[in-house]
């Protein structure tokens, strides 16, 4: 039987406050609104969000926001390391007023480790409410987009991520793509970065992981999903994927 998330009891503390905890893989997070935005963020791992219908993954290196009152629901299929802030709404005026994946800053990085090494949960001195602003304000600030995975109907550019997801191992550089589509590399970046919010090579590189947690889960092997996902070694495999999750693929095996 999958392991459910503690509950919460009542508000959480305020202004902001804080919760870092690990979580079994099976974990589920039931479906849930709440009156305060959140911020979570996996520090190891990867949990699946549905937000108001619409799956998000959340791996390291980015965060999902869910301004109040928003439905979501979760789950992670292995081990988990994770960070919620919780926000209360009066802090949330500025804050993205949909659900969204932020880019994490070092900065704000560099807040939740230091709350996490000293166990705060609740700022309450001085110096760590300044910190707990800061770092309202490194959400507020942080480069976001849709979701994890964005996708386009651009005439340009939609037809070169459809053909990436149904064969995400495809080897062709952006500039060969252009000229397939017959546009130059400089429109097609263009288009990425306008429509997606992010570049080609990294919109790829998330493609690639998302593709390899649903073949991890299936149970293939890592040198397998390496040659399936056009890498040239299972190496280089894991590389990407330690940088992105924060483990090896061999330790959700």
């Amino acid at each position: 039987m999958a392991a459910r998330e503690p509950r919460i009891e009542g508000d959480p503390p305020r202004p902001v406050s804080f919760r870092t905890e690990h979580y079994k893989g099976g974990t589920v997070f039931p479906a849930k609104s709440q009156p305060w935005g959140e911020l979570n963020y996996a520090l190891m791992g990867v949990a699946e969000f549905v937000i108001e219908g619409v799956r998000y993954l959340s791996p390291p290196h980015y965060a999902i926001w869910l301004p109040p009152d928003t439905m979501h629901g979760a789950w992670n299929q292995h081990d988990l390391h994770y960070v919620t802030v919780y926000v209360e709404r009066a802090l949330c005026a500025d804050l993205p007023a949909e659900p969204s994946t932020l880019s994490i800053s070092p900065l704000l990085k560099a807040i939740l480790a230091d709350f996490a090494v000293r166990n705060i949960t609740l700022p309450e001195t001085e110096e760590d409410l300044r910190l707990a602003q800061v770092l309202v304000d490194q959400i507020r600030l942080a480069p976001r987009c849709e979701s994890y995975l964005p996708l386009s109907d651009d005439p340009l550019l939609g037809p070169v991520l459809k053909a990436l997801q149904a064969d995400p191992g495809d080897r062709h550089s952006l500039a060969e793509w252009a000229r397939r589509m017959g546009t130059t590399e400089r429109t097609l970046s263009r288009r990425c970065h306008d429509d997606l919010g992010i570049s080609f090579n990294e919109w790829r590189q998330r493609l690639r992981l998302v593709k390899a947690l649903a073949l991890i889960e299936a149970g293939e092997p890592v040198r397998r999903i390496a040659t399936q996902l056009g890498y040239g070694s299972a190496s280089a495999f894991i590389a990407m994927f330690r940088r992105l999750t924060g483990t090896s693929p061999t330790r959700l095996g």
